[in-house]
């Protein structure tokens, strides 16, 4: 099935922290822009923040999200 309309990642800002890459994803639902944060690692990678409503809050919630696993990974 071939989608007509695809959404491709926009990444609009990307940094290393901790050893992490965070990659800051700009969208639009509704009029409104939106952020989501993929982060990359070593083993793979993930959705850190699905959806926030600024950029800073994104880093924010990206940045936590990666200090709970590596807190989690020293327990």
């Amino acid at each position: 099935m071939i989608i007509p309309d695809p959404d491709y990642p926009h990444i609009v800002l990307a940094f290393d922290y901790r050893g992490w890459k965070i990659e800051i994803d700009q969208g639009e639902l509704d009029g409104q822009v939106t952020y989501a944060v993929w982060v990359n690692y070593d083993q793979g990678c993930a959705m850190a923040v699905p959806f926030a409503r600024s950029r800073t809050e994104a880093i924010r919630r990206a940045r936590k999200w990666i200090d709970r696993r590596l807190n989690h990974q020293q327990e």
